[in-house]
């Protein structure tokens, strides 16, 4: 169970219904990037945000499924969702643009694999666009090694058809150093 890991500069806990305001930024400032492209998208509208986020709070006691907070001060500057994956998890995050390229995704993903490790988790997945030059960046300077691809849509054409990217799949063992 995850309750507080501090890191130098943050702090990562689990998410909480009340953080649905620095979650809606977070998602505002993403589906502006150029990499929206490549992620399902959200709805932002106060109600949709608040039951969502509010719905990932109710999944505070879960090991199954794990949304973490990633606080700068008081302000939640990003998140992670890790979801149980054979003996291992899936990883996805996000971060809000205003804290790109300063370290935090870095920081905070290094300390919560760290986390996972001493609890005896063998690995991480995580898949992202191989055309998100960032995503790809943070996961291989962690260790993160691609290990298949595959092709995904979340929108669609005109016509209705899927618009499709390549995809990879990358895997982090937990059992060597970080």
């Amino acid at each position: 169970m995850i309750h507080t890991i501090q890191t130098e500069r943050l702090s990562i806990r689990r998410i909480r219904a009340e953080d649905w305001k620095d979650i809606q930024a977070i998602w505002s400032s993403a589906a502006k990037s150029m990499y929206a492209q490549y992620d399902r998208p959200n709805d932002l509208d106060d109600d949709s945000v608040q039951t969502r986020v509010a719905g990932l709070d109710l999944l505070a006691e879960s090991d199954a499924h794990i949304f973490l907070a990633i606080c700068l001060k008081n302000r939640v500057i990003g998140y992670f969702s890790l979801n149980e994956r054979g003996e291992g998890y899936e990883l996805g995050y996000c971060f809000h643009s205003d804290f790109h390229g300063k370290g935090y995704a870095r920081e905070s993903l290094r300390a919560v694999l760290r986390f996972l490790r001493d609890r005896g988790v063998p690995f991480v997945e995580a898949g992202t666009a191989l055309r998100n030059t960032p995503s790809l960046r943070l996961l291989r300077s962690l260790g993160f090694e691609l290990r298949g691809t595959e092709k995904v849509s979340f929108y669609q054409d005109a016509e209705g058809k899927d618009i499709f990217f390549g995809g990879g799949i990358f895997v982090r063992r937990l059992d060597c150093d970080l």
